[in-house]
């Protein structure tokens, strides 16, 4: 008789279990994570002048003794439940700094609103797609023998796309300490954007915070070339940020002026190295500012959109845009068998060697590795521009129903064991999370076609 493979086994067992029904609860809560972490443990909540026992929950009456939670791990290529879980909360919050909402007034959607995109600049010449690749009617070549155009026309999903015309030529070093000063150049841009917007206004540079705030939320994006490109939500406030209205000069022409100036401005300079010299970092030359359109007959893009796309982005880990990995490298070797493309991998090397340079030492190169140098957060945000992903989480356990009960005391004794699914486990989480993301796409439709002013707003 055909044994069935070990997966299809370990599922019949998990199924013939007299639990199951508990445990499929448990999966179904966690929105069929692919890692769920395992918790054992218990919570009594006491009333705080009585100390009577108002709710007691123990995981020794569970399947396994113990309590399956999200990992919550943002990225889709660990864990596509979570991811969208994670994608969801980040539209909302941009969308409720876009258009109110979340405690955030609706006045936000009138005031000034830019989308920004920075570019990394350019490194050396790479083949990209549309028009013929960088046509040459010369025939001249670089100093490596390489020609110095392509006149190929690539489909925008080749391969070749975003790989340098001559790797010798490519400047892989400067590349790599981009990336490692990016946020500190975007630091700089936001404080360079507040000191012209007070000169415009005939302020002192450092009021400026008496009169206006600056609220931004930008998330980062790998190219085709492996460079991080930041695209951003601008806004002009009051002084106490969404809460209050912004002063009367502040208006998007002014905003406008202000980022493209900014962006074309502000330099870091890099820790002198008798190897490498010294750089200076700049943004590249392609920077668009957009006012962000109030009405449906202006020009600019939709709050929606822009929600929706800061969100797909902030899902994306770099082996999913090809410009890297996931997880750290540990050493040199596992770079030579990490499964990306030439032009990465010359990337990572350049990081890691580099890394090993005692200048470069506190911007933790060799750890950053995987992600080409580049150590920010995918998203981040001002303090004032919307809500958080705390309150979003919050908000989310009150909706079902974890509520906290005035003037109680709570009793927590909770202990990691374990992580993640066995064969079939597995299987059967990433069929209840399957099940749970067509059950959006079907309310989302009918929410569309349909009108439903009570359906749930989902990303």
């Amino acid at each position: 008789m055909r044994q069935l493979p070990e997966t299809d086994r370990d599922a019949l067992r998990i199924a013939q279990h007299p639990n199951i029904a508990r445990w499929l609860e448990q999966v179904t809560a966690t929105g069929g994570c692919a890692h769920p972490v395992h918790l054992s443990g218990s919570t009594t909540t006491l009333d705080g002048a009585t100390g009577e026992i108002l709710r007691h929950y123990d995981t020794r009456n569970e399947p396994g003794e113990r309590l399956l939670v999200r990992c919550r791990n943002r990225r889709a290529t660990i864990c596509p439940a979570c991811s969208r879980l994670h994608a969801g909360d980040t539209f909302h919050l941009v969308r409720a700094g876009l258009l109110g909402g979340k405690n955030v007034p609706a006045t936000v959607r009138y005031r000034p609103r830019l989308f920004v995109s920075l570019t990394a600049p350019s490194f050396g010449p790479v083949h990209r797609a549309g028009d013929v690749c960088r046509a040459r009617r010369d025939r001249r070549t670089c100093e490596h023998g390489r020609p110095l155009g392509c006149g190929t026309l690539h489909a925008p999903d080749a391969p070749i796309i975003g790989q340098p015309l001559c790797p010798d030529c490519y400047d892989y070093t400067a590349h790599v300490l981009w990336h490692a000063h990016a946020s500190k150049l975007w630091d700089r841009f936001v404080i360079d954007v507040r000191r012209r917007l007070a000169s415009s206004a005939g302020l002192v540079q450092s009021r400026f915070a008496e009169h206006a705030r600056l609220s931004f939320a930008r998330v980062a994006e790998y190219q085709k070339r492996a460079a991080v490109h930041v695209h951003a939500v601008v806004r002009l406030d009051g002084p106490t940020g969404h809460d209050d209205e912004p002063p009367a000069w502040a208006t998007t022409d002014l905003l406008t002026r202000a980022v493209r100036a900014s962006a074309g401005r502000v330099r870091v300079r890099t820790s002198y190295s008798s190897a490498v010299g010294q750089l200076v970092l700049r943004w590249g030359d392609q920077i668009d500012a957009r006012p962000l359109r109030v009405d449906n007959d202006e020009d600019g893009p939709e709050d929606d959109a822009v929600a929706a796309y800061v969100a797909k982005y902030v899902t994306k880990g770099a082996s999913e845009t090809g410009a890297g990995l996931d997880h750290p490298l540990t050493s040199w070797t596992d770079i030579a068998t990490a499964p990306v493309s030439a032009h990465v991998r010359t990337l990572m090397r350049a990081c890691w060697r580099l890394g090993g340079l005692p200048e470069y030492e506190p911007l933790r190169l060799r750890a950053w590795t995987h992600t080409l140098g580049y150590r920010g957060h995918i998203l981040t945000k001002s303090r004032a521009y919307s809500t958080t992903y705390t309150a979003l989480r919050a908000e989310r356990a009150h909706h079902m129903g974890h509520t906290d009960t005035p003037d109680a005391v709570t009793e927590r004794d909770w202990r990691f064991v374990g992580s993640g699914h066995t064969p079939g486990a597995a299987l059967i989480a990433a069929g209840v999370a399957e099940d749970l993301a067509m059950n959006r796409e079907v309310t989302r439709f009918l929410a569309h076609e349909l009108g439903w002013s009570g359906a749930a707003s989902t990303y």
